[in-house]
């Protein structure tokens, strides 16, 4: 999930194509930019505000298995038969993406066989929704034209980078050379600042498995500044962005969100957030640092050799090379052995992919031993509830229950079930589906007690 600070402005109340909260309001955040506080005290596990992207897209590398449309996971999809990229469920979410993708329908047969970048296609996703905006967006929205490039602050070698986006971006419109077009795209300054502020200001679209499925912009919620230990979270229900409240937070507070997946030592988070957002991270928790030795505990000759061979390791999970991942995630473990506690966070991550590679693989009672090997590690990493956290409880349920561990599956589940209410609401498919695995549950439970008697 990504998200920028903003450029200072006077604090207005938002409204538009979100589902913005009279609890919440726009404000200067010191030493930040632009940043949302709380008008009003907000409880813990409360929906503080939603909203629909003003222009999103599938990921590339999800493009035939995601509908570009719902964004719906699905195993056999239709193939927009001209630009060859599109898909989707059926003819009805097909008929319902068209208006936005017959612009980029063109822009795409263009380039064939080429495709270009998500950040390019995103751009110029933007400027097409912009040339129709919708009725509901309010003239209070934060518009394109407040968020910051920067451009200033950047690196060379990264504006090179951007500057070759933004001439395929050129290359890209050049089917929708339209007077309206330019208009859009000048007034951003010109193609380079477009891309720079898509780069810097786009969400990653996440499924229930909190897997990335696509990019989407968000303008109100780029307001939205970071934390480490944030207030709040982002859960998505299709390209819905739902912000909900994990601690409660007490008028005028501000709102924060992470940047940045949280689960990492000081030192690599604020690499990152210097890196993509240009700025350095003066939060509580990076300003303590009382996780570090935790992390960082066993042997440091025997963790090292898990922190060297992480990259080839997540290389292979990329390329879903699972048997090799899983021989080598064992190999590793096995060799780091109790002088390295599970805690450790270079033998979490390799735990983590171990359970991937054995989930794919079909072999449920070796996921499940990895599973469960990481979870003391999530209790006291995620002190406040987190969407990750749930997930993982989840999963480590799901093997559970299908290996017959009935009452360990139900226990499990309703620690997900605490989390989940709170980081994703009740009314979440997500939520939903657990509730549902934990009535089957009971009921698997009482009906295996009326059998000894």
């Amino acid at each position: 999930m990504t998200s920028c600070y903003g450029c200072k402005h006077d604090s207005v109340h938002m409204e538009g194509k979100a589902g913005m909260m009279p609890t919440v309001e726009r404000f200067v955040s010191p030493g930040k930019g632009n940043g949302l506080r709380a008008t009003a005290g907000i409880s813990r596990g409360q929906l503080v505000s939603w909203a629909e992207p003003l222009a999103c897209c599938v990921s590339n590398k999800r493009a035939r298995e995601v509908c570009h449309h719902c964004f719906s996971r699905r195993e056999s999809l239709l193939r927009c038969s001209q630009c060859k990229m599109a898909r989707y469920c059926n003819t009805a979410c097909q008929k319902q993406a068209w208006s936005g993708h017959k612009r980029e329908c063109r822009c795409l047969r263009r380039l064939l066989p080429r495709h270009p970048t998500d950040s390019v296609r995103l751009a110029a996703r933007l400027i097409f929704a912009l040339l129709n905006p919708p009725m509901n967006i309010s003239n209070e929205l934060y518009t394109l034209e407040e968020h910051d490039s920067h451009l200033n602050s950047m690196s060379n070698e990264k504006k090179e980078g951007l500057s070759q986006l933004a001439s395929m971006l050129d290359l890209y419109l050049q089917q929708e050379d339209s007077d309206r077009t330019q208009e859009i795209t000048s007034s951003c300054q010109d193609p380079l600042s477009l891309i720079a502020k898509v780069t810097c200001n786009c969400f990653t679209i996440s499924d229930g498995e909190l897997q990335e499925v696509g990019v989407g912009l968000y303008p109100s919620l780029s307001l939205l500044n970071h934390d480490c230990r944030p207030n709040c979270v982002m859960v998505f229900e299709g390209t819905r962005l739902q912000l909900r409240a994990v601690q409660d937070i007490s008028p005028q507070e501000e709102l924060t969100i992470s940047y940045i997946e949280t689960l990492s030592l000081t030192e690599e988070r604020q690499k990152q957030l210097e890196e993509q957002y240009h700025f350095i991270c003066r939060c509580q928790r990076c300003d303590s640092k009382q996780e570090e030795e935790l992390m960082l505990s066993g042997e440091e000759e025997n963790w090292l050799q898990l922190k060297v061979a992480l990259p080839k390791l997540e290389e292979l999970n990329t390329e879903s090379n699972w048997q090799v991942l899983l021989e080598s995630c064992g190999r590793l473990l096995s060799a780091a052995g109790v002088e390295v506690p599970d805690e450790n966070l270079y033998k979490l991550r390799v735990t983590d992919l171990a359970l991937d590679a054995a989930v794919h693989l079909g072999q449920w009672e070796d996921a499940l031993r990895y599973g469960m090997k990481t979870l003391p590690a999530y209790r006291l990493y995620y002190p406040d509830p987190h969407p990750v956290h749930g997930i993982q409880l989840m999963r480590v349920g799901k093997l559970q229950h299908y290996l017959e561990h009935t009452q360990e599956a139900l226990d499990t589940f309703k620690e997900a079930f605490k989390i989940m209410r709170i980081t994703h609401g009740d009314d979440h498919p997500l939520t939903t589906d657990l509730n549902m695995r934990m009535e089957e549950c009971h009921h698997e439970i009482k009906k295996q007690l009326s059998g000894r008697h």
